[in-house]
């Protein structure tokens, strides 16, 4: 076994030593300490926001080629260590090896991508009413940004609200969650490494309290959160107490829509990557099933086939494509879920239970439910995790009610082989993102990233959008 990491704030571009008094298993092999954690107080937060703010006009004031050097530098530094981070992620996370490497791959873009966009800052120049005058805008960094980072993605989040932040010149107090601290920590190691100045990223490892203090600091400008919908309301509550500003990321209840027409193979394909890989613990998965009469039970038989042969193991064994649940709350979660789908009439047709794994671990079987109606709790709650719905439906004007008929709005899909249904589904679905012939997970880095109705809250992230809350605008007149 790997030895246990010692983990450490970082405050004021140090590593700030700390008690340690809980720690971090792998849930892959609960028998694996992968890190000791220390368990930060008001005193970290105070002391991170205050280096945050004591460096935010060297940094925003500085030349946006030294912040584009430096986020390019980190961008190599974690392309030319993914298979090392990688592992560390898989075995803190428990996702695969593959997916673990391919996630600090991605992180290292989005960081590569933010360093261009830091000299694409653009103002305009318009023409004032008032004749010997000159009018136009700029856009400036606001200050210093909370970051409250969820545990299913350890790096690419952090690294798609940290770039864009201090591309623009912001400062940043992060909180990563609470199973995944080491990933945050190697990030924030990596971007010291490659030149960032004390002060401008700090990071507070704690519990949910420490995210409180963060959101209730009248030293910190904006919070960008991801996380559940029951915290989020509250962080909406208190940024709005004290009009900070405020982003919220707040999970789905995906809709992938089957039409009569799709091509069988390719529907079942998209429907086993987008409802179970990662192990269902992506916002984006798609978690209902919606499947159109004619082609319902070949669906439901040939994705049944699939889901019941993929192996699920240790993150690290390379045959394995479902790794476990994060922790034991979690697997616990799922199963419940499960529990209540069949008390409330759904006939499970793949998996159901745990499967036997020769290390201890928090595994769960993926899981497919058929036989549901779009009133079931299975089909309007979040599990996060590998368990997927299917509800049949008599046409397309069914479907579309059922996909549009949640609380939820991040992502939707729809396999068909029509053109006409495609752009129809496209332009009336609700959701943030829309998929044709894709899986609802996997979005680019470099386009909007976001929901409706109860899934966002808040400007959109990523790609060309992120200026939106990572800037503000200034408009300013000259008499000449």
């Amino acid at each position: 076994m790997t030895a246990p990491l010692n983990l450490c704030h970082w405050i004021n571009g140090k590593r700030v030593e700390a008690d340690r008094p809980s720690v971090r298993t792998n849930p892959s092999d609960t028998n694996e300490v992968v890190a000791h954690l220390p368990q930060a107080g008001p005193a970290e937060v105070e002391a991170a926001v205050s280096a945050a703010r004591g460096a935010f006009d060297g940094w925003s004031g500085a030349s946006p080629e030294v912040r584009a050097d430096i986020l390019d530098r980190t961008a190599a530094l974690l392309l030319e260590r993914r298979e090392t981070l990688g592992r560390l992620l898989s075995r803190e996370e428990g996702k695969t090896l593959a997916e673990g490497i391919g996630e600090v791959a991605r992180a290292g873009r989005v960081f590569r991508y933010f360093a261009g966009e830091a000299l694409r800052l653009h103002g305009q120049t318009v023409a004032s009413v008032r004749p010997g005058v000159e009018a136009g805008t700029r856009r400036e960094a606001v200050g210093v940004f909370g970051l409250i980072t969820p545990w299913n993605f350890p790096v690419a989040i952090p690294a798609w609200k940290a770039a864009p932040a201090l591309a623009f010149g912001n400062t940043v107090v992060m909180k990563p969650a609470g199973p995944t601290p080491a990933m945050a920590e190697a990030l924030a190691a990596i971007l010291h490494e490659a030149g960032l100045p004390d002060g401008v990223f700090n990071l507070v490892i704690g519990r949910g309290d420490v995210g409180q203090a963060m959101v209730d600091h009248a030293g910190i400008d904006g919070i960008s959160f991801t996380g559940s919908q029951s915290v989020g309301e509250g962080v909406a509550m208190g940024c709005a107490r004290r009009q900070a500003r405020v982003q919220m990321e707040m999970g789905g209840k995906n809709p992938l829509v089957i039409l009569n027409d799709a091509d069988l193979d390719r529907a079942v394909e998209v429907a086993l990557d987008g409802a179970f890989m990662s192990t269902g613990q992506r916002c984006t998965a798609s978690s209902r099933l919606i499947v159109e009469d004619g082609i319902h039970d070949r669906f439901v038989a040939a994705l049944a086939e699939r889901v019941s042969a993929l192996k699920v193991g240790h993150a690290l064994d390379p045959d394995t494509k479902i790794g476990p649940a994060v922790t034991e709350a979690q697997q616990q979660g799922d199963e419940r879920y499960i529990e209540i789908a069949t008390a409330e009439g759904g006939r499970i047709v793949a998996g159901g239970g745990r499967p036997q794994v020769p290390t201890p671990g928090w595994y769960v079987q993926p899981t497919l439910i058929a036989d549901t109606t779009p009133e079931m709790r299975i089909n309007r709650e979040e599990v996060f995790g590998p368990v997927a719905s299917v509800i049949r439906v008599a046409d397309f004007e069914a479907a579309l009610a059922v996909a549009n008929g949640t609380e939820f709005g991040l992502s939707a899909g729809v396999v068909t082989q029509s053109l006409k249904s495609a752009r129809e589904f496209q332009r009336r679905a609700r959701a943030g993102m829309v998929m044709v012939n894709l899986a609802t997970a996997g979005v680019d880095y470099h386009l909007p990233f976001g929901g409706t109705k109860k899934s966002s809250y808040g400007p959109r992230e990523q790609g060309f959008a992120a200026q939106e809350f990572y800037t503000q605008v200034k408009t300013t007149y000259t008499w000449v």
